[in-house]
């Protein structure tokens, strides 16, 4: 009997604490939704990074920015992300870069026009001086801002 007890005890003892337990405990879904999102973030931001730095296809770092944005603006990096795309709207302002704005066809024209890449610049990096007081971004923003005004 004694024998049949301590096997029954060390029995409970082994299943209360095993792995497959804990595996069944409930999961926080938002935690999981969050970290899906800060993957797919994360993702958009490495890719839009290449486009900015090494292909200067600023279109393309703006198509990714505004995705992710909409997204998940929780996004961890996203004073970073706010900043290329800053960047990457002044310079389609000045025609810089790889990927030309086409003229001929209105809906790029009227969503890559040079005013509108100087307003989105400007808007970008106030978002990053008022949100992100913190910023590593927040100094060059500053600057970028001053800047823009003085070419006015």
């Amino acid at each position: 009997m004694k024998k049949a007890f301590l096997l029954l005890s060390f029995s409970i003892f082994i299943f209360a604490f095993s792995p497959e337990t804990k595996a069944q405990e409930t999961v926080d879904p938002q935690a999981i939704t969050d970290n899906l999102f800060e993957q797919d973030a994360q993702h958009n931001f490495n890719v839009a990074y290449q486009y900015y730095k090494l292909k200067k296809a600023y279109k393309g770092v703006l198509m990714r920015f505004e995705e992710t944005y909409a997204a998940y603006p929780q996004f961890s990096k996203m004073d970073e992300f706010l900043y290329i795309a800053a960047m990457s709207s002044f310079y389609l302002s000045e025609n810089k870069g790889r990927q030309k704005v086409d003229f001929k066809d209105e809906a790029e024209k009227e969503k890559f026009a040079p005013e509108k890449m100087e307003e989105n610049a400007v808007a970008y990096f106030g978002i990053i001086i008022e949100q992100y007081p913190n910023s590593k971004f927040k100094k060059d923003a500053e600057k970028m801002l001053k800047k823009i005004n003085n070419v006015k």
